[in-house]
């Protein structure tokens, strides 16, 4: 008999890992909700015509593509099946795919239901998303996004808003964190300047790539991709830019004079961080030239957040993108989101141990089966128990004590609750701390208050 296994690339969540992910979500969510983000969800399906093209040519081939119910082949002529090519196959036979992000189905949600919302609209949205890619270490094929957008406002004021929620999502987590913004307009500024407009994706690849492989590796890169070192000499104060975020951006200021689209770029960080200051925020705001995330999407700011205490890559990113839902048209509907990576927030809050114990309790109090009349006793107490909040369960049958202890051992279980014969005639329970070994004997109210402690 074959053995179960699941596909590579997906996972299996057992209680306790499902109870940390969950504090995860249940927080990122109520900070959306403290803002006043609405929450929206979108099938797991979208129509091909949908997803297709929006990715690039990488990106389609990343897309998994669900077969036409019934009789698929009918549609076929033999030789169009003798070609074997795949992709004609896949336009025919698949009118489906599973959603590849969240972004592309919130632009199709926008465009079709246009008249029934106001605008700004601030909507998030925590789902998984798939991707037929090649499962490796922290990749996945199946994967939450955690998105917050707000659409239909070119207002800065959302930027300040969204690095708000993310200083208030990793304060509530306890990790420390470091935001790097960045522009999209200063670095086309900085191509025009050099000399190589043309050349913006080129040059902010390789300047991203500075902390991985160093300035040298950098600027051979450049070469490579044919800008000249004169070009090259003209990057190199650009790319080393030090000093607090106020010297960057007036150093930046002089470098960019002559470039209309930078300055615009400059002057749009400098509104986010007078913004910021007034907020005294925990987390540390940084400008940082090398960050170019998604650019051919961003047009604006362009935000990424790192983990200060563990080495892991970005565990959160977003920026302003203009034109979202021209791809559906709908042109000019500009908007400003984020995306919180839930996945890499689960591995850090682990390797720091950081999540609140009552985050992780199950059941809190285990009530000990020694038979039916004690039974009967027990359920309404139960009951009276979880009306007050308390999780609570009894043993289904009367096995053994050593049996119930263990399942309350195994379960992690901290109280046992104890009504024999005697506890019954008494109207007393007995109350034992599994931790310490500790027994009282108990009214049921004494222990309900012992249990919220």
């Amino acid at each position: 008999m074959q053995k179960p296994s699941i596909v590579k690339g997906t996972r299996d969540f057992s209680p306790e890992e499902m109870a940390k992910r969950n504090y995860i979500f249940d927080t990122i969510r109520s900070v959306y909700n403290l803002f006043g983000y609405k929450q929206i969800e979108t099938p797991a399906m979208e129509s091909l015509s949908t997803l297709m093209g929006k990715y690039g040519e990488e990106g389609d081939k990343l897309l998994f593509k669900i077969l036409n119910s019934g009789d698929v082949l009918a549609g076929f002529e033999d030789e169009e099946l003798l070609q074997k090519n795949s992709n004609k196959f896949a336009v025919k036979a698949c009118e489906k795919g599973l959603r590849y992000d969240l972004t592309v189905p919130f632009a199709r949600y926008v465009v079709m239901h246009r008249n029934e919302i106001s605008f700004p609209f601030k909507r998030y949205q925590i789902q998984p998303v798939w991707r037929a890619d090649r499962p490796q270490k922290g990749r996945y094929r199946e994967f939450f996004q955690c998105d917050a957008d707000v659409v239909g406002s070119d207002s800065l004021l959302n930027e300040v808003e969204l690095i708000q929620i993310i200083n208030e999502v990793f304060g509530r987590f306890g990790i420390r964190v470091s935001i790097k913004l960045n522009n999209r307009k200063i670095l086309s500024g900085i191509a025009e300047i050099i000399g190589a407009p043309e050349k913006v994706v080129d040059i902010t690849v390789a300047i991203d790539k500075l902390d991985k492989i160093g300035l040298e590796k950098v600027n051979e890169e450049l070469q490579s991709k044919g800008i000249s070192q004169d070009a090259i000499d003209k990057l190199q104060p650009i790319i080393l830019l030090e000093g607090t975020n106020k010297q960057k951006l007036e150093t930046l200021k002089s470098s960019l004079a002559v470039s209309e689209t930078g300055l615009k770029g400059v002057e749009e960080l400098e509104f986010i961080l007078s913004k910021t200051e007034l907020l005294d925020l925990k987390s540390d705001l940084e400008l940082d030239l090398t960050l170019a995330r998604g650019l051919n999407y961003y047009t604006g700011a362009i935000i990424e957040v790192k983990a200060l205490d563990v080495q892991i890559g970005s565990i959160t990113g977003g920026g302003r993108y203009d034109n979202l839902t021209g791809i559906f048209g709908l042109p000019g509907v500009s908007g400003v989101g984020i995306s919180f990576g839930a996945d890499r927030i689960f591995d850090v809050l682990n390797q720091l141990d950081l999540y609140p114990k009552d985050s992780v309790q199950g059941t809190k109090v285990l009530f000990v089966n020694f038979g039916e009349a004690e039974a009967d006793y027990i359920l309404p107490v139960i009951n009276r128990f979880r009306l007050s909040g308390i999780s609570t369960e009894l043993y289904p049958e009367s096995a053994k004590m050593k049996k119930q202890m263990s399942y309350a051992d195994s379960n992690n279980i901290p109280y046992v609750a104890i009504v024999g014969e005697d506890e019954k005639n008494a109207q007393k329970i007995m109350l034992k701390n599994m931790h310490t070994g500790e027994q009282q004997l108990l009214s049921a109210d004494e222990c309900i208050n012992i249990l919220l402690r």
